[in-house]
């Protein structure tokens, strides 16, 4: 999913955003031929992700420039903790130094939100993400919920096969059976490809269960309907419970019995990680 391709890309357009001419402050203060150490540091406690991004920045401002990595994505550190050491030309470092703080931290907030709710969770239910991503930096956010242990929701709407409530909105104004609709989706897809059917109420479940789909989506249930639903579809499919998801509700949404729990507060509330580039000129 995060290829270098892609890695190069956005970090291409993130610099051009923000030195399309250069860096006229560096080249004004920082002489020619000044060298710089500079230690990625924590500010505080996290989960670690988009160090190879953080990493690749300053390659592609200077490839001289070395990044010595001292911890990897899905590592948890501690404040004060060093997790690269970076070295070269100091106006290279220096403007690389905010881009590849910001993946960096930004990545590192989305990997200890997840780590806090896969804990929360307590092996009860699969945390995993949704489509409520950054337009852009979706493989760098989702990348970042697997570092911190949740899962992938569908990268994107060519992955599978979702019907939420507009689509279902659009089939009933049309005097269609949602079952048959699903049953008809199947006969036209691969055989690898999954059905997932969002419902909002108990009474639509019989039908999507009689129409075969492999997930259903509980949206917005309390726990005791979730209860419900999960004893109402038994094994017949997957369970998803979404809605209402916070850190706070976890524990007690993993209890109802769910399969798994999908939350945008992965990646579309998060906080960035207060990571700080420590950095010496060496004349």
């Amino acid at each position: 999913m995060l290829t270098v391709s892609t890695i190069d890309s956005a970090l291409r357009t993130a610099l051009d955003e923000d030195a399309p001419w250069g860096d006229i402050t560096g080249e004004v203060f920082i002489p020619a031929t000044a060298s710089a150490r500079a230690e990625l540091r924590a500010r505080e406690d996290g989960v670690l992700a988009g160090i190879e991004v953080f990493a690749r920045a300053f390659a592609l401002v200077d490839q001289s420039v070395t990044v010595d990595l001292a911890a990897a994505d899905g590592d948890a550190f501690t404040a004060g903790q060093v997790l690269a050491t970076v070295a070269g030309s100091a106006r290279a470092v220096l403007q690389a130094e905010r881009i590849a703080l910001n993946f960096c931290q930004r990545m590192s907030g989305i990997a200890t939100q997840t780590r806090a709710y896969v804990d929360a969770a307590a092996g009860r239910a699969r945390i995993v993400d949704t489509r409520k991503t950054t337009p852009g930096l979706r493989a760098f956010e989702k990348h970042a919920v697997v570092c911190g242990g949740g899962h992938n929701h569908r990268f994107g709407l060519s992955d599978a096969v979702m019907a939420k409530d507009n689509h279902l909105a659009v089939l009933t104004g049309a005097g269609l059976s949602v079952a048959e609709a699903i049953r008809t989706a199947r006969a036209r897809l691969p055989h690898t490809t999954m059905i997932e059917v969002e419902v909002d109420r108990l009474d639509q479940v019989p039908a999507v269960l009689d129409g075969g789909a492999d997930i259903i989506m509980l949206d917005n249930f309390t726990p005791a309907q979730l209860r419900e639903g999960v004893e109402l579809v038994g094994s017949r499919a997957v369970v998803e419970a979404s809605g209402n998801v916070t850190l706070e509700t976890i524990p007690e949404i993993a209890a109802t019995g769910v399969d798994v729990i999908s939350s945008g507060a992965l990646t579309h509330s998060v906080r960035a990680i207060d990571l700080g580039l420590d950095l010496s000129l060496e004349a």
